[in-house]
């Protein structure tokens, strides 16, 4: 693992964020950049913001053509998960495959790790991507692609927030290679996703970045009596409930 840079913000960042969290094509990045892998969390939400305003582009396109919501709403989820690589979907898969699929910490790291997905990985795919499909088309009849967006940052700066208050769960993966971000990184990614949020769509962020929060700590306090910490697939679920939590609280409230 590359020893952490320390300083608090680079301009090599943001294409970093990119290169760990999306496949978007970019340019070769200089080697020791990588040095910042923690350092560059605070960029995160700066990544959702990019791929959500892909993924909404997408969306408003499709809905200029007159499809139907639900239609749109699949091309959407399908930017994200392309964007991504579906890392955070896998993520979410591993994550109730390996917590709900063992019976020791190790033998749920194990599941985690191995590449076959089960039967509760598969269950949870579905389920989550048929309410997140559900919840963006909702989100296009009302036009309101701000909550796409907020749902996008915000969920990408809770990451760091899990990777700075548990600890890791294994010795490897790329979690562990990223490492841990400082609190002032963590603080600053979460304030500027709030900020964006609160730009988008005012006051109404509010309520639901704390129900996606409550949630995602749930989730935290689980991970923390199970295997011992956070991983790489517990981050991504991370995100993936984030962004379905955010989505719901706002559409209930539409």
């Amino acid at each position: 693992m590359h020893k952490n840079d320390t300083k608090l913000f680079s301009v090599w960042d943001i294409p970093l964020a990119l290169v760990l969290l999306t496949r978007l094509p970019l340019p070769r990045l200089p080697e020791n950049t990588f040095a910042r892998q923690a350092s560059a969390a605070w960029a995160f939400p700066v990544v959702g913001l990019i791929i959500g305003l892909l993924a909404c582009a997408v969306g408003w396109a499709t809905m200029a053509l007159n499809l139907p919501a639900m239609v749109s709403a699949v091309f959407l989820v399908a930017v994200l998960i392309m964007t991504t690589g579906a890392m955070h979907e896998d993520g979410l898969a591993d994550t109730v495959d390996g917590l709900w699929g063992g019976f020791t910490p190790e033998r749920r790291l194990e599941i985690m790790k191995d590449s076959h997905i089960g039967a509760y990985g598969v269950l949870a795919l579905i389920f989550t991507q048929l309410i997140r499909v559900a919840l963006i088309a909702t989100l296009l009849t009302a036009s309101d692609y701000a909550a796409i967006l907020a749902a996008c940052i915000l969920s990408r700066a809770i990451m760091p927030v899990l990777m700075n208050a548990l600890p890791n769960a294994r010795n490897s993966g790329l979690s562990h290679s990223v490492g841990g971000p400082r609190g002032l990184t963590v603080a600053a990614g979460f304030g500027l996703a709030l900020l964006g949020a609160v730009l988008l769509m005012g006051a109404a962020a509010i309520p639901p970045t704390l129900v996606a929060a409550l949630v995602v700590a749930v989730l935290a306090g689980v991970a923390k009596a199970k295997i011992g910490g956070q991983t790489g697939d517990i981050l991504g679920a991370s995100q993936q409930l984030a962004e379905l939590i955010f989505m719901t609280a706002v559409v209930a409230a539409l």
